[in-house]
């Protein structure tokens, strides 16, 4: 642990309802040491199926340095391999999207199956054996259609998020969605202000009168009564489920909220993004599903469409947002959906949270930042850092 000393101090002056101090957000030791260590030890939400949705398809995630293919086997699999070819090393996959019969090095075109087995090699010695030198796999879960990694060798339990989010985002059928577009915006920032940003609406009713019109801000830190009549109508059609929080020291929430203002999806005026519905859904309907996930995610389940947000430190102050929207994989373009209305809800939230992440980095790296006091209503920022400090201890042990 000796290069990390300094993070072992630093995680050792955390302190209870504050956020960190300042050196976590802004110096260049946290953050080799969160891409390097935390990030590696713990799930990271990189795509969904529907990123890879036929044989061929392929999505590169990427962590600082590091770099992932995920790819659909002709088996309909999905698998995951280091974008590193087992001869010399390069890089495979050079775009971070595409579809391809087969994975082939562009440096001397070692060739791979989809499956990672090695095709060919040429004018390799007699005693090589290409069952010896696949590509190299990368842990890959598979939940409810979200698809998630570990760089680790030795992946930490996955079953409970798995069990709990696959139950209810199942209704939504990912694999017969289609991925229409994904926006990737650098926000000027370290990522776990990003991340903080994220996980409470304290200043929503000043930084997102677009959001709040017709998401409301009960379930994101401002408790309401609930509504029991809501309750009866998401029981007949099979989507009424308890509040999830955290449970037991696991790294997931879902909720499903009521809109506002008779919003019947997460669209800019409240109306249907896309007239072809998804799931179970014969009519629109008055609620969304959102599911987080500690560290780099969020998601959002309505009856016509799924938005869905993940996040990549690329430096200290940089943080890579990746958002995605998919609708029903019937879905026509200019007939069932207009492209810039479907997105223009979060692409605002998107541009009003980058400001927000941005001015907080710049204040937390003056030399006059004291580790601050969360509101009440900030518990779930300090639910992730709370996650943050005790993975990222845990992760130093590992190495000492």
């Amino acid at each position: 642990m000796s290069g990390f000393a300094p993070i072992a101090d630093l995680l050792a002056r955390d302190r209870k309802g504050h956020t960190l101090p300042r050196e976590l957000y802004v110096s260049d030791e946290a953050f080799e040491f969160d891409t390097q260590v935390m990030l590696k030890s713990v799930w990271l939400y990189a795509c969904t199926v529907a990123h890879v949705k036929n044989p061929g398809d392929f999505f590169v995630f990427e962590l600082a340095h590091n770099s992932i293919i995920i790819v659909r086997g002709r088996d309909m699999q999905v698998r995951a391999f280091w974008n590193s070819c087992r001869h010399r090393g390069a890089k495979i996959c050079l775009e971070q999207r595409g579809r391809a019969p087969r994975l082939m090095c562009p440096y001397h075109q070692w060739t791979y199956g989809l499956d990672g087995q090695l095709l060919a090699a040429r004018s390799m010695a007699d005693d090589f054996d290409k069952a010896d030198h696949g590509l190299s796999p990368v842990a890959l879960e598979n939940v409810g259609g979200l698809i998630f990694l570990c760089l680790s060798d030795n992946p930490p339990p996955i079953d409970r998020v798995k069990a709990d989010i696959s139950a209810q985002i199942a209704v939504y059928d990912l694999e017969n969605l289609k991925v229409v577009f994904q926006d990737n915006y650098i926000e000027d920032a370290n990522w776990k202000l990003v991340m903080e940003n994220n996980r409470e609406c304290y200043h929503c009713d000043v930084g997102h009168p677009e959001l709040i019109s017709v998401l409301g801000t009960t379930g994101f830190g401002k408790d309401a009564p609930d509504d029991a009549a809501k309750h009866e109508q998401w029981k007949a059609i099979g989507i009424d489920h308890d509040l999830i929080e955290f449970p037991d020291g696991w790294w997931h929430r879902i909720a499903r909220l009521a809109l506002a203002n008779g919003a019947v999806t997460q669209s800019i005026d409240g109306k249907l993004a896309c007239q072809k519905l998804i799931g179970p859904f014969t009519a629109p309907e008055t609620s969304s599903l959102s599911v987080w996930t500690q560290p780099n995610s969020w998601h959002h389940f309505c009856c016509d469409h799924v938005v869905t947000f993940s996040l990549t430190p690329i430096s200290a102050d940089k943080t890579l947002l990746r958002t995605s929207w998919l609708v029903h994989e019937d879905a026509i373009e200019g007939v069932d959906f207009d492209p810039d209305h479907l997105a223009a809800l979060w692409r605002k939230t998107n541009q009003q949270d980058g400001y927000f992440s941005m001015i907080n980095h710049r204040g937390i790296s003056n030399d006059g930042y004291i580790q601050g006091r969360y509101a009440v209503e900030e518990k779930l920022v300090e639910d992730f850092k709370n996650f943050y400090v005790s993975h990222a201890k845990a992760a130093l042990e590992t190495i000492s």
